[in-house]
């Protein structure tokens, strides 16, 4: 009894310390009349949920534009909550839902889409109530969640990745804002200058099915009338090569989609120094408002 006793008081020792080793997150600071709408679920998959935070400028009602907005980390890790720099678009009068999907290794390629285009349909579906501009959806993130930004928006009408949500058949946004994310899943797990091990682990069982991994790559998926894309990439990324988004560009030319291409002189991935982060946020307001947002 007593050995029981000293086991469960170790274990619960152990769980103690690992909670306490949990990072915690600054809160999103909201500006006076927003409120806020968290861990809302926007679907559900067995037993995971998928959850979003919504946050929204007061009700003038006039429905407003929205950013949806996605944390990268490779498919394998990260959360919602580390991301918090909102205030350009609270600015700007924008609501934001901050979405997390399912990561590597719950869940292999397509999931992480699949849950982007749900949120999406949620959104859509629930545009009347929370306010929302459903024909100005701008779809947001940085690493793998720009990898997940311009495949949820590139797909547009083709259901393909919808499986899971069903109820709306027409999903548009207005614009896409990339920030250094891969736009060919198969070069970045196989490419001549790096290997990725999170592609290869995100592929999963189809991480050598080529045409598989071109599914789920953006620039397999432009077309004439893709929606606008802001692009920025630091031109020493040692992880997503800068290539990948020089490549994004030649495609979106090709194809007459309306560009902005950012190459941050120097930039890593991410970690932009905080005068590069505002210039950086003054252009894309720039191209926003340039795109009728």
């Amino acid at each position: 009894m007593k050995k029981l006793l000293s086991i469960s008081l170790m274990l619960l020792i152990t769980f103690m310390s690992k909670a306490q080793e949990r990072p915690e997150f600054k809160k999103v600071k909201l500006p006076d009349g927003f409120t806020s709408q968290i861990d809302v679920i926007y679907t559900q998959v067995g037993d995971w949920d998928g959850r979003m935070d919504i946050y929204l400028p007061p009700n003038k009602n006039k429905p407003t534009p929205i950013i949806v907005n996605i944390h990268g980390g490779g498919w394998n890790h990260g959360v919602k909550e580390s991301q918090t720099g909102f205030n350009t678009f609270f600015k700007m009068g924008y609501a934001v839902a901050n979405i997390e999907y399912r990561l590597t290794p719950q869940a292999t390629a397509p999931a992480a889409v699949e849950d982007t285009r749900c949120a999406l349909v949620y959104l859509i579906k629930n545009a009347g109530s929370l306010n929302i501009d459903a024909s100005k959806i701008v779809i947001m993130g940085g690493s793998a969640g720009g990898h997940l930004a311009l495949m949820g928006g590139l797909l547009g009408n083709n259901p393909i990745f919808d499986t899971n949500c069903t109820e709306v058949n027409k999903i548009k946004v207005a614009a896409i804002i990339d920030k250094y994310g891969i736009t060919d899943v198969y070069d970045w797990a196989y490419g001549k200058n790096i290997t990725s091990k999170s592609a290869i682990s995100w592929l999963g069982t189809r991480a050598k099915d080529e045409a598989f991994a071109k599914s789920v790559s953006p620039i397999y998926q432009i077309k004439k009338d893709s929606p606008p894309i802001f692009i920025v990439h630091g031109d020493a990324d040692p992880t997503v090569p800068y290539q990948q988004s020089v490549d994004l560009k030649k495609k979106l030319d090709e194809m007459g989609v309306k560009n902005q291409f950012i190459t941050v002189p120097g930039g890593k991935h991410g970690g932009f120094t905080e005068e590069q982060n505002r210039d950086l946020n003054n252009k894309i307001v720039e191209f926003l408002k340039g795109s009728g947002l």
